[in-house]
């Protein structure tokens, strides 16, 4: 963009962000520009203030802040005897929008990749520790139908294999309003592995 290397660098930054590329960018960064004091300013602000005061939280892997703590951990007040385990934040806000589940949420912060590399950024012992302490009788797994989530449930599964608890999976498979032809290969493979007879009158 005529050899402006703030501009550029900005670019390159935004079509990072899930779901943008560069063309994308290039918009959001005119607009951007052409909004300075009622979007730059703040969101410089913003982003500054999130950056201080916004981390990860290393018992449940939400997002907390530094000087109020972490609300999902704050719940333990409602003594609840089940978690649910997801892999990121957005699965958590997804979940908890659909008002499907009350209980204890564990972010891991990721899957496991196939190369077994990620075990130890993941909050899998974390997990462990809040089954004991909180005393769980179920631990909820919701990871996704890929093999990188198959393999961290796996895992949690094995983690959690000499404590007393209950552990249960989300049903998984074709996805109602689902096309077969949109599917990846995973997901048709457990819905034909778990297929139910129907029953007929």
């Amino acid at each position: 963009m005529q050899n402006l290397d703030e501009i550029e660098e900005l670019i390159k930054l935004i079509s990072k962000l899930p779901g943008l590329g560069p063309r994308s960018a290039r918009r959001i960064v005119l607009k951007l520009i052409n909004n300075r004091e009622e979007l730059i300013k703040p969101m410089a602000k913003n982003l500054a203030n999130v950056y201080k005061n916004i981390s990860r939280c290393q018992n449940c892997g939400s997002l907390k802040s530094n000087n109020n703590g972490c609300n999902n951990c704050q719940t333990s007040n409602n003594k609840f005897n089940k978690i649910c385990v997801v892999e990121n934040i957005a699965d958590q806000w997804s979940i908890v929008s659909s008002s499907v589940y009350q209980g204890y949420f564990h972010i891991l912060g990721g899957t496991i990749s196939s190369n077994n590399q990620n075990k130890k950024d993941l909050l899998i012992d974390a997990l462990v520790n809040r089954v004991k302490k909180q005393k769980i009788e179920e631990v909820i797994l919701a990871t996704s139908a890929t093999i990188e989530g198959q393999t961290t449930s796996f895992y949690i599964q094995d983690s959690l294999k000499n404590i007393d608890v209950k552990i249960s999976k989300l049903a998984q498979g074709l996805p109602i309003g689902g096309e077969i032809e949109n599917l990846d290969d995973g997901t048709l493979i457990y819905a034909f592995k778990n297929r139910k007879d129907i029953i007929q009158d």
